[in-house]
């Protein structure tokens, strides 16, 4: 119902409508996905987006809400997702929506609403909760199959922080059209500190992600709402006296408005908002200040069981509410505020002992039947008015409940604070650890864990530091380690020092023979691998391997397996990597583990690119990515996968595929480490293409340019090789010999291809730029270079392929590179050989070469390589103007031609070849950039002419 407060006339907003309709057509198209709605409270961002979602289900689109409560920031997780997918089970029944998903993934979203049955009982925590963010982008992707789907989430800025990290989750990977996600904020409510602020920054880098702030209204339109509400034009002293009060806030024009004729001005803000509430009768104040304590929506069966009135007392106490808009009716048989700041203000004016009891009686109601409000809500808003209630036995009791449940549905984040209430209330409550049936470490433990879990790694180390101090190494010895572990992986995840004396700790602490030992041993062997320590670690693993085979541990046996394979690869043992990484992957499938699976695929992926067999890796690369989101392993192992197809990708010289996917992999939110490694891959094509600006803001980032120490040896080989390619590519041949030198100080070297063998191939560069101004230094490094080569061993077509780049055999260099289907590598030793020709007088040979690396270079854009080329040539009088056109375009470039003469659109040709349509949009860019026509019609018409896709 409404009263006569609000106006019947929507006003203004044309232009605010007009853009979320663009985007809604965008969104049609699959360009845009979401829309964030900023705006002061009561400035009427509701109202405008009801009115938007109006107009679309009008035009057939199917509209789902959700809103975010207050209380949701202690810990109510997924509210919004948890009413608009309740919404969706009451519209299309749990069967249907059921049906919509991947089998048994429905189980995930049980945790959510019980109509889906029993939650999965999978300990593997991250691994759940990224499973429920992939169940909603599915569910979202396969409601818009049928029909446009807009989801609505309002008040986001009192989102919890899962679905906080849904809400970022959704925005970057809804690439499917026919969806559009609208968001409502309150702008006046982000301070510095607001958790929204920095997911709005986030967003705000996302492609398809629309900003739209909503502006007061002007003086016009306030005499228009006004207008609508009284049914007559206003007088003008009127609508001036209005205006210059609300200054142009909907929701305050209303509260005037209803103050009476005067429109006199309350003493205070807060006056202002409660004036339509005391002119009420006195009975329905009360209720409603009970109301009030209940949160935004109450159900109409708790509101009576507190309140202790009877259904037909209510009725007549709520009903002026409700006709004076004050309350509103929602579905389920619940009571709303119209606004949240009304329900404040009621709840502000609350005394302090009427706060408490109310807040008792609905802990006390809500106790005796948890069915009075919604499911899956019971344990959260117990704790809440407990807390509320100042009643520190089951405020105790309670937040430890709703932490439990927070674990259970993955919000591992709310279980933070929880968490943190039952310490704070730990000395207040006699016999605290016999009420929950913990002691105060384990709550300890239990909130780094979820502090972990859910990426605070800061206030995971916090409680690993506080667990630890009230233990005894000598009385708890395995507790103890296992903390030391936790702590060890939290150091290495922001990149500190000490993880392996940590870890040599930990395993002091514990019996050898034991699964507590090889626990600690898992991690120490794989942190020794990636130091470099390959005989100390294998020598860990094969005895960790005996003690997990006695006692059937195949998980940490799998583990072991691969920190095993992952020395392999470091020492070049291509084979034996393979080898060892399939009895893992077989393990883990034994298991059904997804961790294992990912993992194993992921590091047979780097194998595989390390013996050439680059299509086979692409295509493992594409199952494990598949698998990795079919685990809950997408932002994890997932991640991991996406960055060694983007290094394959980028070897093959398929520069704009592998940027595609590096973004694609930064878009989902990876850890340090990773995003480290895919912005490597960034760097190399950045500088390949002379996007020097875009590099040196990648090296920043990653620590290159301030060569910030690190312990890992391919986090220390591949920044000491962009390091010497940047200062090549700025000229400073010295700059770049000075890295080599620092890297070759380092006692050993990788057998890796990628690894070591890039590295030396780099210094023969390095080297020869050098060498003309420090001759001295140059032969140092390259006599130095000679001694490490000498030590690595030499497996495989890649290292091959190097080792000859590396000792100046050019053009067999090149020829391999070739055999490897690598053109930038087999361009830059063909434009070496050519040097070398050219040196040797045989200008004609040196042409030859030339003429054979500029199409390779023209067609990965590589415009620094391009220049050297052009350069030499010129010196030689090499290249002729005479070249066909058609060298200059790749195959995908000449397909993509091909179609675009048909007046193919880009989203067309995007699934011909299926590709993306911004891949699309690149392709044709630079069509047209090297025939030399700036549109789609003189391309086609340069095509026809030149004969370019004749048969």
């Amino acid at each position: 119902m409404r009263g006569r407060s609000v106006s019947p006339v929507f006003v203004g907003r044309q232009e605010e409508i007009k853009a979320l309709s663009e985007s809604f057509d965008e969104a049609l198209e699959g360009a845009v996905t979401a829309v964030l709605i900023g705006g002061e409270a009561g400035v009427g961002k509701t109202r405008l987006v009801h009115r938007f979602a109006e107009h679309c289900a009008a035009g057939g689109a199917h509209v789902l809400y959700g809103g975010c409560v207050e209380l949701s920031t202690e810990g109510l997780a997924y509210a919004p997702f948890t009413a608009a997918l309740r919404q969706l089970v009451r519209e299309r029944g749990p069967d249907t929506v059921t049906g919509l998903l991947p089998d048994g993934a429905a189980r995930d979203l049980a945790r959510l609403l019980p109509e889906f049955g029993e939650p999965n009982g999978d300990g593997e925590t991250d691994a759940g909760r990224a499973r429920l963010f992939e169940q909603f982008l599915t569910l979202l992707e396969r409601l818009a199959a049928s029909a446009p789907t807009v989801l609505v989430i309002e008040d986001i800025h009192w989102a919890d922080r899962s679905s906080r990290d849904l809400i970022a989750f959704l925005s970057r990977n809804l690439h499917t059209p026919q969806v559009l996600i609208v968001m409502t904020y309150r702008s006046d409510d982000l301070h510095r500190q607001h958790p929204l602020r920095p997911v709005l920054a986030e967003l705000g880098r996302v492609n398809g992600v629309h900003r739209l702030d909503l502006p007061r209204l002007s003086r016009d339109e306030v005499a228009q709402q006004m207008a609508g509400i009284l049914g007559e034009v206003p007088q003008y002293a009127k609508v001036q006296k209005v205006y210059e009060s609300s200054e142009g806030i909907p929701l305050f024009v209303e509260a005037l408005l209803d103050s009476g004729e005067d429109c006199t001005v309350p003493d205070s803000m807060q006056d202002l908002i409660l004036s339509a509430v005391e002119r009420l009768p006195e009975e329905t104040q009360r209720v409603l200040r009970v109301a009030a304590a209940g949160g935004t929506r109450v159900s109409h069966a708790l509101l009576a069981a507190v309140s202790g009135l009877s259904d037909i007392e209510l009725e007549t106490a709520l009903r002026p509410a409700i006709a004076g808009n004050v309350l509103q009716i929602a579905d389920s048989r619940a009571y709303l505020f119209r606004h949240s700041l009304i329900r404040e203000a009621v709840h502000d004016e609350l005394l302090p002992g009427e706060h408490q009891r109310l807040h008792a009686r609905y802990a006390e109601e809500i106790s005796k039947d948890r069915r009075l409000v919604p499911p899956g809500r019971a344990a959260v808003e117990l704790a809440h008015h407990w807390y509320g209630a100042r009643d520190d036995h089951w405020a105790l009791i309670s937040a430890w409940e709703a932490a439990q449940k927070s674990f259970k549905a993955y919000a591992y984040t709310e279980a933070v604070p929880l968490l943190e209430r039952v310490l704070m209330l730990w000395d207040r409550v006699p016999d605290a650890a016999e009420l929950i049936g913990a002691d105060h470490t384990a709550v300890l433990e239990r909130a780094s864990q979820a502090a972990n879990a859910g990426g605070d790694v800061d206030a995971g180390l916090k409680f690993v530091k506080g667990a630890l101090s009230q233990l005894d190494e000598a009385a708890e010895p395995a507790r103890v380690a296992q903390l030391i572990v936790r702590r060890a992986g939290i150091k290495t995840s922001k990149g500190h020092p000490g993880v392996i004396d940590d870890l040599r700790h930990a395993l002091r602490l514990v019996p050898g023979n034991s699964l507590d030992w090889a626990e600690v041993v898992t991690p120490l062997s794989r942190n020794l691998m990636l130091r470099g320590e390959i005989a100390e670690a294998s020598e860990l693993i094969s005895d960790g391997l005996r003690v997990v085979r006695e006692y059937g541990e195949r998980s940490l046996e799998a583990d072991l397996l691969m920190n095993l394979a992952l020395g392999h690869s470091l020492n070049g043992e291509l084979e034996a990597t393979i080898t060892v990484n399939e009895q893992a992957l077989e393990l883990g499938r034994a298991a059904n583990s997804g961790r294992i699976i990912a993992r194993a695929i992921g590091n047979n992926i780097d194998a595989l690119t390390d013996m050439g067999r680059d299509d086979e890796a692409l295509r493992v690369a594409l199952d494990g990515w598949r698998l990795a989101k079919q685990y809950g392993r997408l932002r994890g192992s997932g991640l991991f996968i996406l960055n060694n197809r983007a290094e394959v990708l980028e070897s093959l010289g398929r520069w704009d595929e592998a940027i595609e996917t590096v973004e694609t992999a930064l878009g989902h939110g990876p850890v340090l480490r990773t995003r480290y490694a895919l912005l490597r891959v960034r760097a190399d094509i950045a500088m390949a293409r002379g996007e020097l600006r875009l590099a040196e803001g990648i090296l920043s980032e990653v620590g290159v340019l301030k060569e910030r120490q690190e312990e890992f040896v391919q986090d220390i080989t591949h920044n000491a090789r962009l390091l010497m390619r940047w200062h090549l590519a700025k000229g400073e041949p010295g700059a770049a010999l000075g890295a080599a030198e620092r890297v070759l100080s380092r006692n050993r070297q990788s057998s890796k291809a990628m690894l070591g063998w890039r590295l030396l191939a780099l210094l023969r560069t390095v080297c020869d730029a050098a060498g003309s101004t420090e001759p001295e230094r140059a032969a140092a490094v390259r006599r130095h270079a000679s001694e490490v080569a000498a030590e690595l061993s030499t497996t495989g077509p890649v290292v091959e392929a190097y080792r000859l780049s590396f000792v100046g055999e050019y053009d067999a260099a090149a020829a391999a590179w070739e055999r490897l289907h690598r053109p930038h590598n087999q361009a830059k030793a063909l434009l070496r050989a050519a040097g070398e020709s050219a040196r040797g007088g045989d200008r004609e040979a040196a042409a030859t070469r030339l003429k054979a690396a500029l199409p390779l270079a023209e067609a990965l854009r590589a415009t620094p390589l391009v220049a050297e080329i052009e350069a030499l040539s010129r010196r030689v009088g090499g290249l002729t103007q005479g070249q066909e056109q058609s060298e200059l375009l790749t195959p995908r470039e000449l397909e993509v031609l091909r179609l675009v003469t048909e007046g193919r659109t880009n989203r067309d040709i995007a699934a011909e070849l299926f590709i993306s349509a911004k891949t699309v949009s690149v392709h044709v860019s630079n069509i047209l950039a090297k025939l030399g026509v700036t549109t789609r019609g003189e391309a086609a018409a340069a095509a026809h002419r030149l004969s370019l896709l004749s048969p």
